[in-house]
């Protein structure tokens, strides 16, 4: 009882979490131990779940043109901070791989609104169409990336387990913190960016028309309170796409690591694995904020197919850094206010990409990815 209290006052408050132990946190990859991991999401998993509490929930919609050589995503990010102030914010990134020309651009949204599966805001709107396969997307927020883009669904939108949601606390039941993620983990995308320069007024058109991975996701408590780091990837070649998300916990949750992969092709999910091991490699110390980075990285998945088959596959390269993203600059301040303070934190984002290879069974495939490592808080 003395520890939920403490979790309920630390879920409010921002103050350091005192350490609960393994057995305050519930792994969804627990649950489906020795079991098929896989589970088909239906058009009900990606209604905004919009919890009354703390919470960060995102929307984000990666895509890649081979072709070009362009990666970016746009992303809308719902955050509702100790259940008193809301807050909407649209970022959107596209990255030239050839030229390293990027276009970034993080607005604030106003009368944002939910229903349902969709988002609104004024000059801004996320539609998914009854058919469940295909979001249409909309963004004229900022004359820099003003976007319209449609995402149809190719692979089957995928979960983990019954609903893809760790929880965290000593009650299933009733739950003080949530993290939550469901996917469309290969889809065709295409659709067109506007950028005006605010200096010269000029304006360029870019043409998009390549693969994209969608993510839902849901953090039901303080991030910082959630997850220590991060490792995500995003893969698509002509025939296949992989997607990995993981994360591991602070010591209040005993540094405990969740991580999840997809890999598809156009007929559907090859493998599901929660048995992952992902490898910094080549790693150097930035020394201006302390972390330690990879300059390389190895992620190898030990999965099963839908049709209960294991079924191995390693993606491997070296890493062209894109950018360090500074995250207390880019988040809305009265989050900020909370986050700033907790001993540790100092939240970095460091995005890469470069030509990685994937390998499973006979098949062997060079082609662009993303990988974005995270760092908020020391393990």
């Amino acid at each position: 009882m003395f520890k939920w209290v403490q979790g309920g006052i630390s879920a409010v408050t921002g103050i350091a979490e005192p350490e609960y132990g393994p057995e305050y946190i519930h792994s969804i990859i627990d649950s489906v131990k020795d079991k098929q991991p896989f589970t088909e999401a239906t058009k009900d998993d990606f209604k905004w779940l919009a919890p009354t509490s703390t919470n960060v929930e995102t929307q984000t919609f990666y895509f890649t043109d081979l072709q070009q050589g362009l990666i970016g995503f746009a992303q809308v990010i719902h955050s509702n901070v100790v259940g008193i102030h809301t807050t909407a914010q649209f970022t959107f990134k596209v990255f030239n791989t050839k030229t390293n020309e990027q276009i970034w651009t993080s607005t604030k949204l106003d009368n944002f609104t939910i229903e349902g599966n969709n988002f609104y805001a004024t000059d801004l709107s996320i539609v998914l169409n009854e058919e469940f396969n295909e979001y249409h997307l909309i963004s004229k927020v900022n004359k820099q990336s003003q976007i319209e883009f449609k995402f149809h669904k190719v692979a089957p939108a995928a979960k983990i387990g019954k609903d893809g949601t760790t929880i965290y606390g000593n009650n299933v039941e009733e739950p003080w913190g949530t993290m939550r993620h469901v996917f469309w983990p290969r889809n065709k995308v295409e659709g067109s960016i506007i950028s005006i320069d605010p200096n010269s007024g000029e304006e360029k058109t870019f043409l998009i028309n390549g693969y994209s991975m969608f993510v839902m996701a849901l953090q039901g408590m303080k991030p910082h309170h959630a997850a220590a780091s991060w490792n995500f990837l995003n893969f698509h070649s002509e025939n296949y796409s992989a997607v990995a998300m993981e994360f591991t916990t602070p010591k209040s949750y005993a540094s405990t690591k969740v991580s999840l992969a997809f890999v598809s092709n156009d007929e559907g999910i090859i493998l599901t694995s929660v048995n992952n091991d992902l490898k910094h490699e080549k790693q150097k110390i930035d020394e201006e904020v302390g972390w330690n980075v990879p300059q390389a990285v190895q992620f190898n998945f030990h999965g099963i197919s839908p049709s209960d088959d294991s079924v191995e596959a390693k993606i491997s390269g070296d890493l062209n850094l894109i950018e360090r993203v500074d995250v207390m600059s880019e988040i809305p301040a009265f989050v900020k206010n909370i986050v700033s303070g907790v001993a540790g934190t100092k939240p970095y984002i460091y995005q890469f990409w470069n030509n990685l290879t994937l390998e499973t069974g006979d098949i062997k495939e060079t082609s662009i990815g993303y990988i974005e490592t995270t760092f908020i808080t020391d393990i």
